[in-house]
């Protein structure tokens, strides 16, 4: 699973020492310690994101799965730098790609469910939602009910024409505003 992956926009790289800077990235849910653990752990596998050779944000594949060849996609916290960019997106198109072709028959996300960010980009990207695992886990004192959302291995090829035709640079005017939205995903109600 350790590769380097490198895009247009982003490459990402299994973190190493290089990419401390990327410690400081907290959010409420993430181990004040998840960057030293993340430099010896296989899962999570941690990625740093950088653009121009700067660390500017990370993610990890984790729960990986391969008797049953599903992982998920999580610890996703992008940088200012990379927030609401192409980045962003060809980042999880990179890491989508990398389970894929690894074997994965399935691909998850997951999120508190409060998370509304979150579940936007899953459905933006083309996960479908499959449902919310009500009190799942405490953080910090609180009871998370956690999204689930997936993307197939048979749903792939077409969801990735269609992220790497919105990543096309002929979809952004000069100023780097999309000419075309990335539709989404499926959400039922259950």
């Amino acid at each position: 699973m350790r590769a380097v992956l490198r895009g247009r926009y982003v490459t990402l790289e299994p973190i190493e020492e290089s990419h401390r800077p990327l410690a400081d990235l907290q959010h409420e849910f993430a181990s004040p310690d998840w960057f030293d653990d993340g430099l010896t752990s296989d899962d999570p596998l941690f990625f740093a994101a950088l653009i121009d050779g700067q660390p500017v944000g990370r993610a990890a594949i984790m729960r990986i799965d391969e008797p049953n060849r599903v992982a998920e996609i999580g610890h996703v916290l992008w940088g200012p730098q990379m927030r609401r960019t192409p980045a962003s997106t060809e980042a999880v198109l990179l890491m989508a790609d990398h389970l894929f072709d690894w074997g994965a028959r399935r691909v998850e996300w997951k999120c508190d469910n409060r998370n509304e960010a979150s579940k936007a980009a899953a459905l933006r990207f083309g996960f479908t939602f499959e449902g919310v695992f009500r009190q799942h886990m405490v953080v910090n004192g609180r009871n998370r009910d956690t999204a689930w959302f997936s993307l197939l291995d048979h749903e792939w090829p077409n969801r990735r024409r269609q992220v790497l035709a919105w990543l096309d640079p002929a979809n952004f005017d000069p100023d780097g505003r999309q000419r075309t939205r990335l539709g989404g995903g499926v959400y039922t109600s259950g």
